[in-house]
């Protein structure tokens, strides 16, 4: 059973999508502030995350901040604010997907499934082969259960779309991807943010691989004119 974990200050709302979410047999824990979600959060583990924008205790980007120090849980976020810094400003921080109010409980569901589908298996790329056939002597490895990429035994510290980015191209090693081509496979709704966005992640995904293999490799290679490629041979 899939669990998910709803931060809804709104009661009427919090019912609507528990029902609709229950109905398609998920598992709902639903809490009214965001300091409550962040101590849920830690006390149990869950599968996907509903983030209301407007919390009465602290702002639903707030709690997704703090959830990714930590963790690459998918995240969903709500509000009645439809403002396109503020759409662009949730899925820069790590959310996967911005739905404005009012909405369908049953849209909410259908969201939620395309996302676990597209975390399960990022951008239809291909399942990796078992660990010791093809990873053991190379430097970048997933943990597809953990969903986490190491860095020479490190455990990178990843935002979503960095891991998303990060795996797209780990898993397809030595094929140039196009800017538009990785923001299509590595976003969810790839038209909210523009090709300089791939740039900025990249940068920071370099540098932590560079920190994490202490500044000897940079497996990212850019292709000018072209987009970018792994390598690690």
């Amino acid at each position: 059973m899939t669990r998910v974990l709803l931060v809804e200050d709104e009661p009427a709302i919090a019912d609507a999508l528990i029902y609709a979410l229950e109905t398609d047999r998920f598992v709902v824990t639903h809490v009214l502030t965001g300091g409550d979600g962040l101590s849920t959060f830690a006390k149990s583990e869950f599968d996907f995350m509903i983030l209301d924008v407007g919390l009465p205790d602290m702002t639903g980007f707030d709690v997704c901040r703090k959830i990714r120090e930590k963790s690459n849980i998918p995240v969903l976020f709500l509000t009645a604010r439809d403002n396109e810094i503020d759409r662009i400003l949730g899925l820069e921080i790590g959310g996967d997907d911005y739905v404005t109010k009012p909405f369908s409980p049953r849209e909410i569901t259908a969201r939620v499934r395309a996302i676990l589908r597209r975390s399960s298996n990022v951008a239809g790329v291909e399942a990796p082969a078992p660990l010791a056939a093809t990873t053991a002597r190379k430097p970048l490895h997933h943990d597809a259960v953990a969903m986490r990429i190491h860095c020479h035994g490190v455990c990178l510290d990843l935002t979503a779309h960095e891991y998303k980015l990060l795996l797209v191209l780990l898993e397809n090693q030595g094929r140039v991807f196009s800017r538009d081509q990785l923001l299509e496979k590595a976003w969810y709704d790839p038209g909210a943010v523009t090709d300089r966005t791939v740039d900025a992640h990249i940068k920071t995904v370099r540098a932590k691989i560079r920190h994490a293999s202490l500044g000897a490799e940079d497996y990212i290679q850019t292709r000018r004119g072209l987009g970018y490629v792994l390598v690690m041979d």
